[in-house]
């Protein structure tokens, strides 16, 4: 009987726990080359705050080479109207496909999630100039009380609207 019961409890905890994990996920049109987006954040993300600088203020090297896997960068932003921090380690960087991933390791979201790992993929446009821009968000919240992260998406998608203005007005 003791058996059967920790088993049900057992179930039930990875039950409550997979209710806690979430996947979340956009794509952005825009008008810029896929390379050029993707170098945003993989070989000079200290430069998306000037492409947006009402949303993301800073972004500095903490550790190891910009674009490189197991970097750590520090970004300071502001969502939902307050001033943020995020550190992250970059996970994986795949040029060819113009895909970085992030994890972020300490900061304001691990207060709400305990894991939150934020991929960027951008790819051209089939048939006709500019690219999409694809979010892919994964996130365990620390309780089901914690909202998903449908906030932090927008913010995703705004920061690729002025970070594509920024790179047309470059050319």
């Amino acid at each position: 009987m003791a058996t059967k019961m920790a088993g049900a409890a057992m179930n039930l905890a990875k039950r409550e726990s997979s209710s806690l994990c979430g996947k979340l996920e956009t794509d952005v049109e825009i008008k810029a080359s896929a390379g050029k987006f993707h170098h945003m954040f993989a070989g000079r993300p200290h430069h998306v705050s000037k492409a947006t600088p009402g949303k993301i203020q800073g972004c500095e090297l903490h550790e190891g080479d910009w674009g490189k896997v197991g970097s750590i960068v520090f970004w300071n932003y502001v969502h939902d109207g307050e001033a943020k921090v995020a550190k992250e380690r970059i996970e994986a960087v795949e040029p060819e496909k113009n895909l970085i991933t992030f994890r972020v390791i300490e900061g304001d979201l691990l207060k709400e999630y305990k894991s939150f790992v934020i991929t960027i993929q951008v790819t051209p446009k089939r048939g006709g100039p500019g690219s999409v821009v694809h979010w892919h968000v994964e996130y365990e919240k620390i309780d089901d009380k914690v909202a998903h992260p449908e906030t932090f998406l927008d913010f995703c998608v705004e920061v690729s609207k002025e970070i594509d203005e920024h790179l047309l007005n470059e050319e």
